[in-house]
């Protein structure tokens, strides 16, 4: 089993409009939601794979209920830990030809909750193989709540995939998770230095002491240095599209890998080409799967 972890889960909002002009009064033509965050998406893609997984993490109010309810809709399995404080909403105005994102901060988590959700965790952990910790931390969560997590799954077993920014993340790698998968903004902060091609970001990858670094680049495609090599994994002509989700699809490929791992340069072909699948995909969490299989022809690994 598959457990994601979201511990700033997010209802997403998202109203479209034939035109976006600021300071005017717009039109609605149609209003969804959806369950998100990005463990969340990664369960989703999980789940649309047909891996058994379980989404968890923390939920609050009638956001966090609205959540909960809507991944039971798609089949997804859950078992977050309800909070007081309300669950936050991501809210996108989306026109044509461009998009608008308002992000609301996350609830506060009381110290009472976060050791309700440790406890949760340890319980689901368990019965897991791969444990995917991703995303931003609420307010009221410690500062190294990913290493703790980590350290967890490792006493129970599990393999991790980290996936988030800032202190977070820092504290988190140190920690030594299986794998981590930053992108290029959060590898470039890792480092201390811009690092605009994968190839210019190996030595600066190998400095992490990761066991294993999957690094994101957007239309140039995946860095994987790992302690058997170092690949650089891309598709020939890059696909257009929505790229909101498409680290979330990787990580996920990522994940659905290490339950019975083929050799790196395949997981990686898989990660780009899912990753670009979600691109194609006008909601985040969401892919195609004949895509998924069509772009897997024409993924290019190289060994750097």
């Amino acid at each position: 089993m598959i457990l994601t972890v979201t511990l700033n889960a997010a209802l997403d909002v998202t109203y479209r409009v034939a035109g976006l002009t600021p300071g005017a009064t717009h039109r609605v033509s149609d209003v969804s939601e959806r369950a998100g965050g990005k463990g969340v998406n990664v369960a989703r893609v999980l789940h649309t794979l047909g891996a058994p997984v379980v989404a968890t993490g923390l939920a609050g109010g009638a956001c966090g209920r609205r959540v909960r309810s809507l991944l039971a809709d798609e089949g997804v399995a859950e078992s977050f830990v309800p909070i007081a404080a309300e669950s936050r909403r991501t809210v996108v105005v989306a026109a044509p030809d461009t998009a608008t994102g308002l992000w609301e901060p996350g609830p506060t988590v009381t110290p009472d909750e976060w050791v309700a959700f440790l406890g949760r965790f340890t319980d689901l952990v368990r019965g897991s193989d791969v444990v995917v910790l991703s995303g931003s931390l609420p307010p009221g969560v410690p500062v190294d709540a990913y290493g703790t997590l980590v350290g967890l799954a490792r006493d129970a077993g599990a393999r991790t995939v980290l996936d988030s920014s800032g202190e977070p993340l820092r504290h988190g790698l140190r920690a030594g998770p299986d794998v981590v998968k930053p992108n290029a903004e959060e590898l470039a902060g890792l480092a201390g230095r811009p690092l605009p091609r994968p190839a210019e970001a190996v030595e600066a990858v190998r400095a992490l002491a990761a066991p294993a670094v999957v690094a994101s680049f957007g239309p140039d495609g995946l860095l994987a240095v790992t302690d058997r090599g170092a690949w650089h994994a891309f598709l020939p002509h890059p696909v257009d599209g929505n790229p909101t989700g498409a680290g979330d699809a990787c990580v996920a490929a990522l994940a659905h890998t290490m339950t019975g791992p083929p050799p790196w340069p395949e997981r990686l072909a898989d990660a780009v080409a899912l990753s670009a699948a979600a691109v194609r995909s006008p909601v985040a969490g969401s892919v195609d799967l004949s895509d998924h299989r069509r772009l897997r022809r024409t993924v290019i690994v190289k060994e750097l």
